[in-house]
């Protein structure tokens, strides 16, 4: 969106509740001091080191809902195009506010990156696979470990060296993490909120995805456009809208226009309500948004309301529906089998991930691999281990 916070003065916030991106900034700072580059800032080339990192990549192969065994068109949203509908969200409104869109866009390119194959069936198998040996996966902790250790693109250290605002919106966007339970985390001013620019990123992340599934659900046969029309007023609405002012469209594209309307509505809201969220609480400074009592990025109630219905009709009617069980049910083996099989026996790994067995053990190992995995090359790991217990 360009200029946007021309367009809309009214939208603009302090700048002073931004991060600055200053070379002197803290946050600016990475684990391993670099020279400034000449004319790229340091967010400019954290988003150019997500963009080119091996992770980044594999998120084309990696489940959002429909897997690539099961879909139905090739036109559903992997986890890569999520990831960059959310980028263009995230951008837009970080740009409206007068927040750090560099910074924001970063954040969002690289908040999915430490999800497993097989979307969120696969994770929730690896996670029941690990707390079996007293452990557990957060794909946030796992993000995280990637671009501190994972990578290995420079000469001069492991992992990307993100700046730390990068890295402290990595696992603080969705979750707040207790200094308690994860003292590994100290740095990452756990007794503190994030900025705004990692505050937005959850809800540009549940924006994209409501109407992205909303989308491709339909497409895909597998949601009924009357039942939606029935059970989602905030479709409904809009669609009754759409119909009204083109009735001699289509009906495939009078449900794009309401899913298109429902996206801007809530995206415009976000920024509205969190402006109004800001300026209620009297937040002038980066620092008073961090000591405040809540988030402040936030949907207006009634939006809110909506949101929650329309995910609360996808999760009965699409995320947990009987079409995707199978896909859901063969995650699971898949997951858990190969899980098993290579914490027994983890010189069946690769050289380099069994190096890190005597580092961390071999369940946390094995996760790491399984979960860098795309969902073709842990099919072909699952072929081939059924191959060999067969022959």
């Amino acid at each position: 969106m360009q200029d946007s916070h021309h367009t809309f003065p009214s939208l603009l916030l302090s700048p002073d509740v931004a991060i600055s991106g200053d070379a002197d900034d803290p946050l600016s700072q990475r684990s391993y001091p670099e020279p400034a580059h000449p004319y790229r800032s340091a967010f400019v080339r954290d988003t150019g080191r997500i963009l080119h990192a091996k992770a980044f990549r594999r998120l084309a192969g990696k489940t959002q809902v429909f897997t690539r065994r099961g879909a139905e068109s090739d036109h559903s949203r992997s986890r890569l195009t999520h990831t960059l509908e959310v980028a263009q969200i995230a951008r837009t409104v970080a740009a409206t506010l007068g927040l750090n869109s560099t910074l924001a866009e970063a954040l969002a390119l690289v908040h999915d990156i430490g999800h497993p194959p097989f979307g969120h069936a696969g994770e929730k198998a690896l996670d029941a696979s690990l707390q079996m040996h007293g452990l557990g996966f957060d794909h946030n902790l796992h993000a995280l470990r990637i671009v501190t250790s994972f990578e290995e693109r420079y000469a001069a250290f492991r992992g990307l060296n993100l700046t730390l605002a990068v890295r402290e919106g990595i696992i603080k966007h969705s979750h707040d993490y207790s200094a308690a339970t994860h003292p590994e985390l100290s740095e990452y001013f756990l007794d503190r909120l994030p900025p705004l620019e990692a505050q937005l990123i959850d809800l540009a992340d549940e924006i994209a995805y409501l109407a992205a599934d909303l989308e491709d659900g339909l497409a895909a046969g597998i949601l009924d456009l009357q039942l939606v029309l029935d059970q989602v007023p905030f479709f409904s609405d809009f669609y009754a809208r759409a119909r009204s002012e083109f009735p001699a469209a289509a009906t495939q594209l009078l449900s794009n226009e309401a899913v298109k309307q429902m996206l801007n509505s809530l995206v415009t809201d976000l920024m509205r309500e969190t402006v109004r969220q800001v300026r209620a609480s009297g937040a002038a400074t980066l620092e008073d948004i961090r000591h405040a009592p809540r988030r402040m990025a936030q949907l207006s109630e009634s939006l809110e309301a909506q949101r929650a219905d329309t995910k609360k009709f996808l999760y009965a009617n699409l995320y947990l529906s009987p079409a995707l069980e199978p896909e859901h049910i063969h995650a699971e083996e898949v997951v858990q089998t190969l899980f098993s099989a290579w914490t027994e026996k983890p010189e069946l790994l690769p050289f380099d991930h069994q190096a890190r067995v005597a580092e961390e053990g071999a369940p946390r190992a094995v996760a790491d691999y399984i979960a860098g995995m795309t969902d073709a090359y842990i099919e072909q790991a699952w072929l081939a281990y059924v191959a060999a217990q067969n022959s």
